[in-house]
């Protein structure tokens, strides 16, 4: 897999797993008192990872970018 495709897989994960994060359903459902009361915060980390993630696949797109563009 190209390291374009793998970012744009990210940020298609990152853009859906953000909605969960902001929709009502899962801050109803975060807020509940019969769940791990780190459940908001398990979230917040894999959008966190995931940005790290996808900052370190950029180097390599944008490396493959000004090699295309110098070529």
């Amino acid at each position: 897999m190209e390291p374009l495709v793998m970012l744009q897989q990210f940020n298609e994960c990152y853009a859906k797993i953000q909605a969960i994060a902001q929709s009502q359903e899962w801050l109803e459902l975060s807020n509940r008192n019969d769940v791990d009361p780190e459940m908001k915060t398990h979230l917040g980390d894999v959008l966190h990872y995931l940005e790290g993630a996808m900052c370190c696949v950029e180097m390599f797109v944008e490396v493959r970018v000004v090699q295309e563009q110098v070529s």
